[in-house]
């Protein structure tokens, strides 16, 4: 027989072929529905074909008669390429046919079957090349002692790794806070686990370390939904009464949806420090239902309570470090308190309801004005709401407004800007809401009450009779959106009301 016929004779045998085609199978197969895997497929397609390689290399040995090294070289080669038909099975099944059947078994399940697999595989090979395997058996308590000294740390991993399994200590998914880092679980392997941090970090905790010392699961409550409690802390002087700042944070925070934020348990305000540095420490607690939005959630919180409490005309405490005096001469002051009395009366001539008031009207309201902020997603104005007389003119910002039909559903009718004004209504007449209206964006206005019209309504009550006017065609409008009215009904519905509301705004300010 030629060298070469030997060769070929020796490398190619019956079962290649088909050997070959599974391989490449399941490769095409990985490739397609788990392409997150591509490059450990590729690699182990590709070790696949060095080990092929390798046989045909231990072919060209056993053609120079070399039989021994031949033969010994041949089976490591083919212990290497069943391993990796083994790697590319253990893919197929547990990443690709079990998830199909709608079962996710835990990696680390994966991770010890195909061990296991190996460890056969190469002892029927090794069984195969005439090795007998019956002396392995007897010396295997010394082996085994071998093995396991030099491989406690592995060994105690894999267990480890068993433990947490079996026991539902943690699941894939779940938070953990271990020392000063907090994470989510995204793998359990067979020697170390895989926590994800907010921070784009993943930290590989040995198996053995999790079993030994104490980790936080955080978020988790047996028959609860995943949510984790959460402190926002601030301080108020202790002027203001604790009672009051407690409702005042409340009322602004339960009555909007926040994302994030859970309904069940409520957030609660809570006094929690009294100290000699003349400011009370508060915390609001509230349940956040997505573990990775910890920061912007507080955030978002803490911006609803510092406007809450500044429409309340309560300022945050800050600790003091230093002092310094800054003293500014009267004139200066009222300079400056002139500038802003100019900017209120521009704003107030932009709007309809007061276009008919002289500059000395104007002037008394602009000094009445009361600057406002609203985070976004606030309730401005309640649908319904009573003894809320107040005029809102928005500076900066959008509000939206909408109303509650009969049946419950909730229906948008327009949208405010800067310039645009609400809540006329209430403070002409002192009626109930008639729409919700809802911070759209981060909101700065001006608001106006009863008590700064009043003295411009007694001394010239002839206004009652302009702002009618407005009054009349405004709630007209949300009439026609809200029963369609054509044109004829909507200008007799006008007429019908504008005695109605003049009667109405002449009693509510004793005219």
């Amino acid at each position: 027989m030629s060298f070469w016929d030997t060769t070929i004779h020796f490398f190619w045998r019956e079962e290649s072929l088909m050997v070959m085609v599974m391989a490449l199978g399941l490769a095409f197969v990985l490739l397609h529905f788990h392409k997150e895997e591509r490059r450990s497929i590729t690699n182990t397609l590709g070790f696949f074909f060095a080990c092929l390689l390798g046989q045909f290399l231990s072919s060209l040995v056993h053609a120079m008669q070399f039989d021994m090294a031949a033969n010994v070289l041949h089976e490591a080669f083919v212990i290497g390429g069943g391993i990796a038909l083994i790697r590319l099975w253990g893919l197929l099944v547990f990443r690709i046919v079990l998830p199909f059947a709608r079962m996710t078994p835990p990696r680390i399940t994966e991770d010890i079957f195909v061990i296991m697999a190996y460890i056969a595989w190469g002892l029927v090979r090794l069984r195969y090349a005439g090795l007998d395997l019956g002396s392995i058996v007897a010396t295997s308590a010394m082996i085994t002692a071998v093995v396991a000294f030099a491989m406690q740390d592995t060994l105690g991993n894999i267990l480890g790794g068993l433990a947490l399994q079996l026991d539902n200590s943690i699941q894939i998914g779940d938070w953990i806070k271990v020392d000063d880092i907090a994470g989510r679980v995204v793998d359990i392997r067979w020697r170390s686990t895989l926590v994800e941090t907010r921070n784009w970090e993943t930290v590989v905790f040995p198996n053995s370390q999790l079993m030994k010392n104490k980790f936080m699961v955080l978020g988790r409550r047996s028959d609860q939904p995943v949510q984790l409690r959460r402190w926002v802390w601030f301080n108020v002087s202790m002027e203001t009464a604790p009672t009051r700042i407690v409702s005042v944070v409340e009322e602004s925070i339960r009555q909007i949806d926040i994302a994030n934020v859970a309904k069940n348990p409520l957030p609660n305000c809570v006094l929690m420090e009294m100290n000699d540095t003349g400011y009370a420490r508060y915390a609001l607690r509230y349940w956040l239902t997505d573990l990775a939005s910890d920061d912007p959630t507080d955030a978002v919180i803490r911006w609803h309570i510092m406007t809450a409490l500044q429409r309340e005309g309560i300022r945050l405490a800050v600790e003091e470090r230093s002092i310094h005096i800054t003293k500014e001469n009267e004139k200066y002051e009222e300079a400056l308190r002139q500038r802003e009395v100019l900017l209120r009366i521009k704003t107030l001539r932009k709007v309809e309801l007061f276009k008919q008031m002289t500059d000395a009207e104007l002037k008394a309201l602009a000094e009445r004005l009361k600057y406002m902020q609203f985070a976004k997603g606030s309730m401005i104005a309640k649908q319904g709401a009573t003894g809320q007389h107040w005029l809102y003119i928005i500076i900066n910002g959008e509000v939206e407004i909408f109303i509650a039909t009969a049946n419950g559903e909730t229906r948008s009718l327009n949208v405010l800007s800067k310039g645009n004004f609400f809540g006329e209504m209430s403070l002409m007449t002192g009626a109930p809401r008639a729409a919700s209206v809802v911070a759209k964006t981060d909101i700065e206005c001006y608001r106006l009450d009863k008590e700064a019209f009043e003295g411009i309504m007694s001394a010239r009550p002839g206004i009652a009779d302009e702002v009618s006017h407005i009054l009349v065609e405004r709630r007209a409008q949300l009439d026609s959106a809200l029963q369609n009215l054509d044109g004829e009904s909507l200008h007799k519905e006008m007429s019908n009301r504008r005695g109605e509301i003049l009667a109405t705004i002449k009693r509510f300010f004793g005219l």
